[in-house]
């Protein structure tokens, strides 16, 4: 996977899921450890600093820039 794509599969696999986080973070009907947990997370804060990692914003900060 890596050779092909130069990510490894947990890497593809955190870029998806953030895809997803930021699809309902931009719904706005669910709380970031609401969406944290429905993607599998067990920890919030670990979604949160991953989240930052992939978009250099935390989740909230990425649902209020998405409502201007």
């Amino acid at each position: 996977m890596k050779q092909e794509t130069g990510k490894t599969a947990m890497e593809l696999i955190h870029i998806f899921m953030i895809s997803e986080a930021k699809n309902l973070l931009r719904l706005g009907e669910k709380g970031v450890a609401e969406i944290a947990y429905e993607l599998g997370f067990e920890n919030a804060s670990y979604f949160t600093r991953l989240f930052k990692k992939q978009t250099g914003m935390k989740p909230l900060e990425f649902r209020k820039s998405q409502m201007n």
